[in-house]
């Protein structure tokens, strides 16, 4: 279920008198609703309309409700307030991560909470204490670029707060991570565009705060440097994964007198905008320029000709997160119980339209 933050009462800590005693015939008298509508909506149901679920879920947050979980006769699991805690460039990546949290929720009887730190990095860590200090959250999940911020994670640490990162920067021995290899898939993806015929290829770069971008942009140079290949510094352009990044890159790669033969952008956000820069020069896909991508999000399919792009599992490691915060949190019932900390997950080279060899002359 999609929720909301409301206050965490803490051992030791006035509770909120308001919240302790809001129930959820208060909730359905506030919006004029049945209590069968609002138990619908609390519980994520696909009939209730958007505008119900809106109306009945602002009166959640207004009233600070939080559900009577025993009371709902969930014996059969344990049911936990996860929350997701954000601030990605990619729509696309954020939209795939969302319906796998979600996903693995409703499967498990656990409660969603989504939370955008916000566009100012330098604030990310005292806006995660300020929602903490008022959270009735059992664990979260933090997702690039969030997890690669050393004070956010002290924040968590501070709260005694179970986290599962998403392909953070550093893999500590102690922090559970879910990741995939981005070196060898940007290594075998620059292969794909080599045993195509392509030697002057452009890259789009990734957000450098990101470890990702570092990993595909060392797995395209690794690439280059096993076939005989050097990297033309003048072919590689730094992007931060959104789509008006991806079109000023190509921009500067295609404005060239000389362009590359084939581009090779460090998410699929990036590769609709060549795809779009292209026409502005008459360029056709993949007869004049071969494009290809990295996450396979639904653009990579909608876009034409359909691009070729590494399949990240995204809302996979987004299910892997919640199963690995799962374990954590019975770890706190059982000091005896060691769960995994690490979930290496595999990629897909997923070959479309976008790429043929380069013309000749």
């Amino acid at each position: 279920m999609l929720g909301v933050l409301v206050p965490r009462k803490k051992n030791g800590s006035k509770a909120n008198a308001d919240s302790g005693s809001v129930t959820m015939r208060h909730v359905a008298e506030h919006v004029g609703m049945s209590m069968m509508t609002v138990s619908r909506v609390l519980n994520n149901e696909s009939s209730v309309k958007p505008a119900t679920r809106e109306k009945v879920m602002n009166a959640v947050r207004e009233l600070g409700y939080r559900p009577n979980i025993s009371a709902r006769n969930l014996a059969a699991a344990q049911s936990y307030f996860l929350g997701l805690i954000y601030d990605n460039p990619s729509a696309a990546y954020m939209s795939e991560l969302l319906l796998g949290a979600l996903e693995r929720c409703n499967e498990k009887g656990y409660h969603l909470v989504v939370q955008s730190c916000g566009a100012d990095a330098s604030q990310w860590a005292d806006e995660l204490t300020r929602r903490l200090s008022g959270s009735h959250l059992d664990g979260v999940i933090v997702p690039p670029p969030v997890c690669d911020d050393p004070s956010v994670l002290a924040a968590l640490r501070r709260f005694d707060m179970p986290y599962v990162c998403i392909s953070p920067n550093n893999q500590m021995p102690d922090t559970p991570v879910v990741y995939m290899d981005d070196r060898q898939a940007a290594y075998e993806m620059t292969c794909h565009l080599l045993e195509a015929g392509h030697t002057d290829i452009g890259f789009i770069c990734g957000h450098p705060n990101q470890e990702s971008s570092r990993l595909r942009f060392q797995g395209f140079s690794q690439a280059l440097s096993a076939n005989g290949l050097a990297v033309n510094e003048l072919r590689v352009v730094q992007g931060f994964y959104s789509y008006k990044s991806g079109f000023a890159a190509a921009e500067r790669l295609l404005s060239e007198k000389v362009r590359p033969t084939a581009i090779f952008a460090g998410n699929d956000d990036m590769a609709a905008a060549v795809y779009a820069n292209a026409q502005r020069y008459n360029l056709r896909i993949p007869d004049d320029l071969s494009v290809v991508g990295f996450d396979d999000t639904p653009t990579a399919s909608i876009i034409w000709p359909a691009l070729t792009t590494i399949r990240q599992p995204i809302a996979k490691m987004a299910g892997a997160a919640l199963d690995m915060l799962s374990e954590l949190l019975k770890k706190n019932k059982d000091p005896e119980f060691s769960p995994e900390l690490r979930h290496k997950l595999d990629f897909e080279l997923v070959k479309r339209d976008s790429v043929a060899a380069p013309k000749r002359g």
